[in-house]
C-alpha cells in the first residue's frame, strides 16, 4: 500500500479540528503515513512553565502526538506562524512538493477550502496543497477534511469566540466520505492532550468531544482518468 500524508498549517491542526482520527486508522492498517506542517506554531500562546521558545515546545508536542496517532515521521517546513500570505505561496508549494514526490502517496489529505475555522494559514495550505495536487497525477486522491454543519455549531459553541468568522459546515449530501473513528477515538483523546501548550483550546476541544460523533467527514477530490478528462 502506498503512503498517506496529511498537511496542514500548524502543530495540533492534525488532532484540534482536524483528521487525526483517520490518520491513526491509516497507520493501524500498516500504510507509511507521515505529517507535513508549514509552520512551528510560534505565534500562538504557551500556558506550560516551560520557556524555552514556543516553537521548538509546538514541534516536540506534535512529535508526541504523531507517535500516538502511529505517525511514521513528521516534517517541518520552517514557515513562520501567522504569514502563510501569496508572497510565500510558491515557496511552501516547491517544499511540500519535494517532499511528496519523495514519499509517493496514493492519497493526500488537508483542510478543506475554508480553513475549517477561516484561519488564514489554514486557507492558505489547503489551496497550496491543491496546487501541488494537481500538478501530480501520482497522487490518486485528495481529501479535504470538513465539518457538517451540525458538527460546526457544536465547535463553535466551545471555540467560536477566538475567531473574527468561523465558515459554514457542509451540508451531508456535499460531503463524499463519513469515516468512523470509533475504533481509535482514544487515541485521537490522548494525541490531543500532548498539545499542552495550547491548555485553553484543549480544554474546549475534550469539551466538545463529549458532545461529538465519532466520526470524521470529507470531500475527495480524484485524479481525472481519460475517461473523466
Amino acid at each position: 500500500m502506498k503512503p498517506v500524508v496529511g498537511v496542514f498549517a500548524h502543530p495540533d491542526d492534525e488532532v484540534f479540528v482536524g483528521p487525526g482520527g483517520t490518520l491513526a486508522q491509516f497507520a493501524r492498517e500498516g500504510r507509511d503515513t507521515y505529517i507535513i506542517v508549514a509552520t512551528d506554531g510560534e505565534a500562538g500562546q504557551n500556558s506550560t512553565d516551560d520557556t524555552r521558545d514556543l516553537g521548538d515546545i509546538r514541534r516536540e508536542e506534535l512529535q508526541k502526538s504523531a507517535k500516538l496517532l502511529g505517525i511514521k515521521e513528521v516534517f517541518f517546513l520552517d514557515f513562520k506562524d501567522g504569514t502563510l500570505s501569496n508572497n510565500v505561496y510558491h515557496a511552501i508549494a516547491d517544499k511540500v512538493q519535494e517532499l511528496l514526490e519523495r514519499l509517493d502517496p496514493e492519497i493526500v489529505i488537508t483542510m478543506e477550502n475554508r480553513g475549517i475555522s477561516g484561519h488564514i494559514d489554514h486557507v492558505a495550505v489547503s489551496f497550496i496543497t491543491t496546487f501541488v495536487f494537481n500538478k501530480m497525477p501520482s497522487i490518486k486522491e485528495l481529501w479535504y477534511f470538513c465539518l457538517t454543519e451540525e458538527v460546526q455549531k457544536i465547535i463553535i459553541k466551545y471555540l467560536g469566540g477566538y475567531f473574527i468568522y468561523f465558515p459554514p459546515g457542509y451540508k451531508k449530501d456535499e460531503i463524499s466520505k463519513i469515516n468512523d473513528i470509533s475504533s481509535v477515538w482514544e487515541q485521537k483523546v490522548e494525541a490531543i492532550k500532548q498539545h499542552e501548550s495550547q491548555k485553553a483550546d484543549v480544554e474546549a476541544i475534550l469539551k466538545a468531544f463529549g458532545e461529538l460523533p465519532k466520526k470524521e467527514y470529507f470531500i475527495i477530490i480524484k485524479q481525472p482518468t481519460k475517461d473523466t478528462e
